[in-house]
């Protein structure tokens, strides 16, 4: 899904120079998409969240096969797993790797033996790849703090927004104001924190209510589903067309732990929806606070409801000049376009048809 959702104008660029574009993920409903576009679609088995080393061997074998198959002339990863057995696989055949460090993930947030043995596998992987990409200054200095990089990177403004997708709304004039979770469900994207806002302003009888959307990645579905039989917020499971959902949405509240740069941030603010995010690295640099967005200590309660009621204090027209704002940033810094057009060069001076 994530293929297609954040990477497709980049495939149909390629297509239309001419390249063959092999796609290798499970399958997911949108690789269908794919294949009607001109992919080959190659499944492989990936488990994001296992720690099986059974599972990542085979992982790697799966690499090891398709790249003697295919034999292309550049390959590029995306995510942890990819990215580290899709670079071993890549050096031992002698293939053009480039990485896309979409977040460094909580296996390196956290002190530990996970921690210690993710870095050696990093720097092993990573040891003669040819590009890294970062969606971020902060994962960008924490790899080359580690030693994991040297002179081979460059920055991204994450994965970008189709701007023609996600257009400009018009601002909801419902008096009631309707926030949003929009993401993976699990702890280190803020659910926690988020059900506890919903939980304080339901209490409060604020004339407000709290939307979920998101795949529960992690154990909260049962609580989810009971919140909304309680009316303390609607969980309505996998947004299959965000831009939709965005209609009648006031503000997305996102209060995640770490990012690679958020997508979600990025399609609020391109759809003209003011965002209060975690003022950490990958959310911070989609919004101007106190512009298009405000932000708050990561984890801090206090100061994620003292923002909702800044943001409820604001008139209909402040809001409104709040998400015009959004969609002028991502305008000018966060195209799609601009993203598709930096990887193509980076593809044609590594080994493809420049």
């Amino acid at each position: 899904m994530g293929i297609y959702n954040f990477r497709k104008e980049l495939v149909l660029k390629l297509i239309d120079e001419g390249y063959n574009v092999i796609i290798s993920s499970p399958y997911g409903k949108r690789i269908d998409k794919l294949i009607e576009m001109g992919c080959v679609f190659e499944e492989v088995q990936l488990n994001r969240h296992g720690k099986s080393i059974v599972e990542d061997y085979n992982l790697m074998q799966s690499y090891k096969t398709l790249f003697k198959k295919y034999k292309p002339e550049v390959a590029l990863g995306f995510t942890i797993k990819p990215n580290i057995y899709g670079a071993f696989v890549a050096e031992r055949q002698n293939i053009p790797f480039i990485a896309n460090i979409t977040g460094i993930g909580s296996a390196l947030m956290k002190e530990g033996p996970l921690r210690y043995f993710t870095l050696m596998l990093y720097k092993l992987a990573f040891k003669k790849v040819q590009k890294v990409l970062f969606q971020n200054e902060y994962n960008l200095n924490f790899f080359k703090r580690y030693g994991i990089i040297k002179n081979n990177y460059s920055l991204l403004p994450g994965s970008g927004v189709n701007l023609e997708e996600y257009s400009l709304l018009p601002y909801p004039e419902e008096e009631k104001i309707h926030f949003a979770f929009i993401s993976r469900i699990m702890k280190d994207k803020g659910i926690e924190e988020y059900i506890q806002l919903a939980k304080h302003f339901h209490q409060a009888s604020e004339n407000t209510h709290f939307h979920v959307y998101g795949f529960c990645e992690e154990d909260y579905e049962e609580e989810l589903n009971q919140l909304t039989r309680e009316g303390i917020l609607t969980y309505h499971g996998m947004a299959q067309n965000v831009h939709h959902e965005l209609k009648k949405l006031h503000c997305i509240v996102h209060p995640s732990y770490h990012e690679g740069l958020s997508n979600v941030l990025l399609e609020a603010a391109a759809s003209g929806r003011p965002v209060i995010a975690s003022d950490i690295p990958g959310c911070r640099e989609t919004f101007d606070d106190g512009v298009s967005g405000l932000g708050f200590e990561v984890r801090n309660m206090e100061q994620l409801i003292a923002q909702v009621h800044r943001f409820l204090d604001l008139s209909h027209e402040e809001k409104v000049q709040m998400g015009l704002a959004g969609r002028a940033k991502v305008e000018q810094e966060f195209s799609r376009e601009l993203v598709t057009n930096l990887y193509l060069k980076e593809i044609k001076n590594i080994g493809g048809k420049g």
